[in-house]
């Protein structure tokens, strides 16, 4: 996640090797070999725990529906059964950790609109079955755009143990993981987003993991309506730093599921009550 410091007058953020090539091409994509490594598979289905739907991954014409924009509303993908591609790879950014806390719930002392995520992670390689006792990990920046770790790069100043709104938890037997975070924030250069990654055989130690490899680098993204009401609320609305629309993110290219897009459901009748979010997550481990 390169980005680009634009107007506003803040600070060029730290750029990795990775986000400085793509500076120049103006895309943050893998080389073609690691990006949309698509591959569809007939017939295949996931049964998935929890009274989720029997469900294939959504292909590159994943599309969103909302209705009103209530906050009662629900987002859905329309997924095609049957169908299993893998989810978006994208560079992680300069703002990853090494060795997240296993947790369900990140958000420590962070204030914001709730967002309760369920992730299904099912295996290409292994007819989209799901995967079992893969470590999914999320990061992302707080309601003012600041990420553990880095605080100050949006202008702000706090106490920055390096672990607030990150952390992982391992799939169950049904391939599913729940996490518990806030809405992020927005900065300059890029639209809201929170970044993912899936590790498989890693050793859990008290609060955290040793080894394993990484299967899977992405980013998840948000309904831009929705979005616009959460960023109106406080605490989002003291951050004073331009936000970049979903439609004209460096990352996300309009891919529907397969390129992140979250599924969000209302936990109440307003902005504040919080969302379900859900993703099937396809990876491969060949």
């Amino acid at each position: 996640m390169t980005d680009n410091a634009a107007a506003s007058g803040q600070t060029p953020e730290p750029l990795s090797s990775d986000d400085s090539a793509a500076q120049a091409t103006g895309r943050h994509r893998m080389d073609n070999t690691m990006k949309r490594r698509r591959v569809l598979i007939g017939g295949a289905t996931i049964a998935a725990a929890g009274g989720l739907m029997a469900a294939g991954l959504a292909s590159a014409d994943t599309t969103t529906s909302e209705a009103d924009s209530d906050a009662s509303t629900t987002v859905t993908s329309d997924a095609s059964a049957g169908v299993c591609s893998l989810t978006a790879e994208v560079t992680e950014g300069p703002y990853s950790l090494t060795g997240a806390l296993v947790r369900e719930d990140v958000r420590e002392d962070k204030e914001g609109v709730e967002v309760q995520y369920t992730f299904t992670v099912v295996d290409e390689a292994n007819d989209c079955a799901p995967l079992e006792n893969a470590l999914v990990e999320i990061w992302h920046c707080d309601a003012l755009g600041e990420y553990s770790g880095f605080v100050g790069k949006n202008g702000h100043t706090e106490t920055d143990d390096g672990t607030f709104l990150r952390g992982g938890q391992l799939t169950d037997a049904d391939g599913q993981v729940s996490l518990i975070s806030i809405w992020p924030g927005h900065y300059v250069s890029r639209a809201v987003h929170v970044h993912m990654r899936v590790h498989t055989d890693v050793t859990l130690t008290d609060d955290s993991y040793t080894g394993g490899s990484i299967i899977h680098t992405g980013q998840l993204f948000f309904d831009a309506d929705i979005n616009t009401e959460v960023q109106a609320t406080s605490p989002y609305s003291d951050n004073t730093t331009k936000e970049t629309a979903l439609a004209d993110d460096t990352i996300y290219d309009d891919g529907g599921a397969s390129s992140g897009l979250l599924t969000l459901t209302a936990l109440g009748d307003s902005v504040s009550d919080g969302y379900k979010a859900t993703l099937t997550v396809g990876v491969s481990t060949s």
